[in-house]
């Protein structure tokens, strides 16, 4: 693949015809769509309609069969050679929180945090510690600096994750189903501080099983089922008035459990 970095970037993310098939099974048809900077799109539908396939391809952690994607900048055009400097790039410009935590757990909270700071963009010790405390601090876990992940809640983990992801300073921010392993009261810790990165402008496009927050928070949803986007638009006006068979039956599944 090969990575072109755009002069003036206009957009937050356009996928354009993106397909993606593991051997004979293809979770992703001809997908495109559009995210404009400074914008929360939810991306909802039943499980196995390709949603975290198509997450996961946006910042190459599976690659595209065929397609154009132009994320924060930079164009990728799929089926070309990319350099691993250049998806480094990549992957620090657009961050992304996962299902599971994924933290290291032989070092600290502090040192999660420190260490893709030092080891992605290069930073002085001192540096990436002041500015970890000071991501730690933003999402109320200063005072787990010391801690190891396996001492904190689950909710703290992921808040941890999401500190990580932002001590790289993205452009843009992936969350791929973050709360669904948690319980409902500890999610909610999670989904306020993905509120207060809505309400300060982070392009995000966020997996989600959360209808509350996919209505009131996100700026577009979009209904992805069987491997393709079936519906997109305002939220409130899908949840209220969904068009697609498909779309209604997944939302009366969800709403009415």
């Amino acid at each position: 693949m090969t990575l072109i970095q755009d002069a003036e970037p206009t957009i937050g993310i356009e996928l354009e015809h993106m397909t993606k098939a593991f051997g004979e099974l293809t979770v992703l048809d001809d997908v495109s769509l559009s995210v404009k900077p400074g914008s929360v799109t939810a991306l909802i539908g039943p499980s196995g309609a390709g949603k975290s396939t198509f997450l996961r391809c946006i910042n190459l952690l599976e690659r595209p069969d065929s397609g154009t994607i132009r994320v924060a900048g930079h164009t990728i055009e799929a089926g070309k050679h990319i350099k691993s400097a250049d998806l480094a790039t990549l992957r620090a410009e657009v961050g992304m929180v996962f299902q599971s935590f994924n933290l290291f757990p032989h070092l600290t909270v502090l040192e999660n945090v420190v260490y893709p700071q030092r080891n992605v963009l290069g930073r002085s010790q001192k540096e990436a510690e002041e500015k970890a405390m000071r991501l730690l601090d933003r999402v109320g876990l200063a005072d787990k600096a010391k801690t190891h992940p396996n001492k904190c809640s689950g909710g703290q983990q992921q808040r941890i994750a999401i500190a990580r992801a932002l001590a790289l300073d993205p452009k843009i921010m992936l969350f791929d189903e973050p709360t669904s392993a948690l319980d409902p009261e500890v999610g909610l810790e999670v989904l306020a501080v993905m509120r207060e990165l809505a309400d300060e402008g982070m392009t995000m496009l966020v997996v989600t099983h959360e209808m509350s927050f996919a209505r009131d928070v996100s700026d577009e949803l979009v209904v992805m089922a069987d491997c393709k986007i079936i519906e997109q638009g305002d939220p409130k006006k899908i949840m209220a008035d969904p068009q697609h068979p498909r779309t209604r039956q997944f939302l009366r599944a969800v709403l009415e459990r």
